[in-house]
């Protein structure tokens, strides 16, 4: 080796160069790395928010409020089911269909009595009814539905009741998970029997979900 080539091997000056163009090869990929971590933070709080928000329209943050009143005497047009209540939706609107189709009956209220808390019973062996509420308009044709679905006069009684607003279907999700948690507390602290039926019914035209449980003292 010469000493030519030691010179340029061991020159402190392009050992420097080296250090400083690893620095700054290093600050660069540093500050890709944040850009990117900060494009990811916003995509997700941009997810979050749009989440929040859906949550909200739907009533995610609507105050519930229980209250005794005196209902029934509805005509309700039904079928009962037994197995999962997702089933449940389906079958209103076949019903809600043939009655307007086949009898020329149009409904505006569809309802469901739901008897079994998912929690305790398996979900094939839950038991619900569901249907559309026959409007007096319509009395006459009784005769003839009951030949298809089972009809019948809801009970009058003293009911626990609560409403939520309708807003599309994902407030029926969110109805369920905001108003059956609270009606527990509700029934619980006013020492009622806790495994009466709840009926909801689906207020179309005044955008509300009504939910109603039959008080039965302990």
């Amino acid at each position: 080796m010469t000493f030519f080539h030691k010179v340029i091997t061991f020159n402190p000056w392009l050992s420097e160069r080296h250090e400083i163009n690893d620095f700054f090869y290093k600050t660069y990929l540093l500050l890709i790395h944040m850009k990117t971590s900060r494009i990811i933070l916003g995509i997700i709080l941009t997810l979050i928010l749009i989440l929040v928000t859906i949550y909200a329209y739907y009533g995610g943050f609507y105050k519930i409020n229980f209250e005794v009143r005196q209902g029934g005497g509805e005509t309700l047009v039904y079928r009962s089911l037994k197995g999962d209540y997702s089933q449940t939706g389906k079958v209103t609107d076949e019903i809600y269909q043939i009655l307007l189709s086949e009898y020329e009956i149009e409904t505006f209220n569809g309802f469901g009595i739901y008897y079994d808390n998912p929690a305790e019973v398996a979900t094939e062996e839950l038991r619900s009814d569901v249907g559309c509420i026959l409007p007096d308009a319509h009395a006459d044709k009784i005769p003839m539905l009951e030949s298809e679905f089972k009809v019948e006069t809801a009970p009058f009684g003293d009911f626990v009741v609560a409403e939520f607003p309708y807003r599309g279907q994902l407030s029926f999700m969110v109805g369920v998970m905001k108003v059956y948690p609270a009606m527990a507390r509700y029934v619980e602290q006013q020492g009622l029997n806790p495994n009466t039926p709840v009926m909801e019914i689906y207020d179309i035209p005044n955008k509300k979900i009504i939910y109603r449980k039959e008080i039965v003292e302990l």
